[in-house]
């Protein structure tokens, strides 16, 4: 599978390179430099959604929160909600 995935590669850098466009060229280089990382993003199933996922929500948090005038209440509304998420428990 990771054979295919690199080959796959291959041609496409071949493909930007016969088409004459100097911005996806750019983009080849950079597609070097992250090589390993963008077949094992394609070879593995693995992702950070989840995390992206609490940081979004912790952020929504902080937005609503603004005003708090202790840090350390701020602190435990989002671990408890982070905690109590999947309870469907409102803590206000």
């Amino acid at each position: 599978k990771l054979k295919e995935i690199k080959e796959g590669l291959y041609r496409y850098y071949d493909l930007v390179k016969e088409s004459g466009v100097v911005e996806f060229e750019r983009s080849i280089s950079t597609f070097q430099n992250w090589q390993k990382q963008i077949m094992n993003s394609f070879a593995f199933d693995l992702h950070n959604g989840y995390v992206e996922g609490i940081n979004n929500q912790t952020k929504v948090i902080k937005r609503n929160a603004f005003g708090f005038k202790r840090f350390d209440r701020f602190r435990l509304k989002v671990l408890l909600h982070h905690q109590y998420k999947n309870l469907k428990v409102r803590i206000n």
